[in-house]
């Protein structure tokens, strides 16, 4: 059997809330006819009785005041669901899903997330660890956070670093080995340890400049990975020679467990930034994230996008 009912609910209860069909037209604006041609149809439809009317008052009948007690209940649940919106309209509640790259996202991440997580308990993350490309609306994101030539045009772009600074590098042991290329031709020579992107597949080409002109080297390797933080280990290792982010093997650098080569040849890139569409920046999670996010970067950022 079809249910209609809901056109009627409105009525139904205005009727028993008031125990009046004129009280009841007033609050909702129509005629008394209005009212009554509602709660006959109702009627009707289910085949029983829900008042029991004289020209002074309104009272339930035993199916009548039943279907109160259940409406009355619902109605509640639906109108507290309603008020629940004001919470994500008033202050930062909900659900917020996150991409970022696996290093270096997790770099940024591990300072931020707990520094938002004090700030926002009301807010639960769903954190996705992803060097690919990404779509954040078809894959249901609310943001991400990639290098700035990874961000799609049509996206709001935050600035969240300045330009970083990447290195092609080996540990003492591979070059006492293998020796130092000195340009990046020889790289040839070498047992390089490249990285695969999960989304397309394709093996990082190693960028370099040279007389102000871009040169990108393909070189065989002997082992790849799509995991740039096992690629560093496997470095430290003396495996071969990788290119990486200076942020992400700093301490490397600092120790001599990782050696540059090739340092004049190999051109900064652009920072991390935070994107999403620019119609989701006004949620309340999201615009808190965003000010967490630059308060925590502002000092080494060059500036907002």
């Amino acid at each position: 059997m079809k249910n209609n009912s809901l056109d009627g609910i409105r009525t139904f209860l205005a009727v028993a809330e008031r125990k009046s069909f004129s009280a009841a037209a007033l609050q909702l604006g129509v005629t008394v006819t209005a009212v009554s041609k509602a709660v006959k149809a109702m009627e009707r439809q289910h085949g029983v009785l829900l008042f029991k009317r004289n020209t002074r008052n309104v009272a339930f009948t035993e199916a009548g005041a039943g279907l109160y007690a259940s409406l009355a209940a619902a109605t509640r649940q639906i109108d507290d669901a309603f008020a629940a919106l004001t919470m994500f309209r008033d202050r930062p509640a909900g659900h917020l899903r996150l991409t970022v790259p696996r290093a270096l996202g997790a770099l940024v991440m591990r300072a931020l997330i707990p520094r938002f997580r004090s700030s926002y308990p009301d807010v639960s993350i769903d954190l996705s660890l992803d060097d690919g490309a990404v779509d954040l609306l078809a894959q249901g994101y609310d943001a991400g956070i990639r290098l700035g030539q990874f961000v799609e045009p049509e996206m709001v772009a935050v600035r969240l670093t300045g330009d970083l600074r990447w290195s092609v590098v080996g540990a003492p042991a591979y070059f006492e080995r293998k020796g130092r290329p000195l340009i990046p031709e020889e790289l040839m020579r070498h047992d390089i340890l490249a990285y695969r992107f999960h989304t397309s597949g394709a093996v990082h080409r190693w960028r370099f400049v040279r007389d102000g002109e871009e040169l990108l080297v393909e070189t065989g390797a002997p082992l790849v990975v799509n995991d740039t933080t096992l690629i560093a280990e496997f470095a430290r290792s003396g495996l071969g020679l990788a290119y990486l982010p200076d942020v992400e093997i700093e301490g490397d650098l600092a120790s001599g467990s990782l050696l540059r080569v090739l340092e004049n040849d190999v051109p900064p890139t652009s920072g991390l930034f935070l994107y999403f569409p620019a119609r989701t920046q006004s949620q309340p999670k999201l615009r808190a994230f965003i000010d967490t996010a630059l308060e925590l970067s502002r000092p080494a950022s060059s500036g907002d996008v």
